[in-house]
């Protein structure tokens, strides 16, 4: 059977667990040429054609640095997953300039320098998917966190721009969105069991998601299977709505 990725140049954010690093497992397994894990934590990811790197996705320098050497080493790159995030949760009345800027430096900004860097190369081939990672959250908003929402929802838009930007002189860069519901990362395991079940009670489906159904749906986006899509949503949220 034909492997999904076969040969295929991938960068993914935020690559060392969870749901980043499910994705890597994934496209490395579909035949990737190579997986660029980038993260400031160091992953555990043992296939061959998965290399780790320290990244910073608010060091403009460092980003740069990186897509040269892929550029030199490669000529291009043919899938970017924007999937580094953080959480500082808080009321909005508590809520102080560090919580938000920081939250606002990593969900938001990083995700565009890094699409800044990259879509250029994808354009100039020609080609490429650009998969960003959003939330639940940044469509129908949270108690306790007005900033993640923010960033959340400021992606989708950033996104719906960028899938006409970027094939504006006949390129076919896509850009889609993935908006997961609350999934079994190692994030979820300090949430109280008093907190989790309501929301398993919510999901029509009756439980969490898991970070391998996250790599499924990153995947099919990846792949030339969907190869007419360009600026959707897809939520993997088992049908809850907040």
């Amino acid at each position: 059977m034909m492997k999904q990725l076969k040969d295929k140049v991938v960068v993914v954010t935020g690559g060392a667990q969870g749901l980043g690093k499910a994705m890597c497992e994934r496209f490395a397994y579909e035949g990737a040429e190579v997986v660029y894990s980038l993260d400031l934590q160091k992953g555990n990811l043992t296939a061959d054609n998965v290399r780790h790197q320290e990244l910073d996705v608010t060091n403009i320098a460092e980003i740069d640095s990186f897509i040269q050497s892929v550029k030199e080493a490669y000529g291009r790159i043919d899938v970017l997953v924007n999937n580094a995030g953080v959480t500082r949760d808080a009321l909005t009345q508590k809520m102080d300039d560090n919580k938000w800027e920081s939250v606002m430096d990593i969900n938001l900004k990083g995700v565009f320098h890094m699409t800044k860097a990259i879509a250029p190369i994808m354009m100039e081939n020609g080609s490429g998917s650009i998969i960003n990672i959003s939330s639940i959250v940044g469509l129908y908003g949270n108690i306790g966190q007005a900033n993640y929402a923010a960033t959340k929802a400021g992606v989708i838009g950033m996104s719906y721009t960028w899938a006409k930007e970027f094939t504006r002189k006949g390129a076919a860069v896509r850009t889609n969105v993935i908006a997961p519901g609350f999934i079994e990362t190692d994030m979820m395991k300090t949430v109280p069991e008093k907190v989790l079940q309501p929301l398993r009670d919510q999901t029509p489906l009756k439980r969490l998601g898991l970070p391998e159904e996250v790599a499924n749906a990153a995947l099919f986006l990846a792949s030339d299977e969907s190869s007419y899509v360009n600026g959707h949503v897809l939520s993997v949220d088992g049908g809850l709505r907040l």
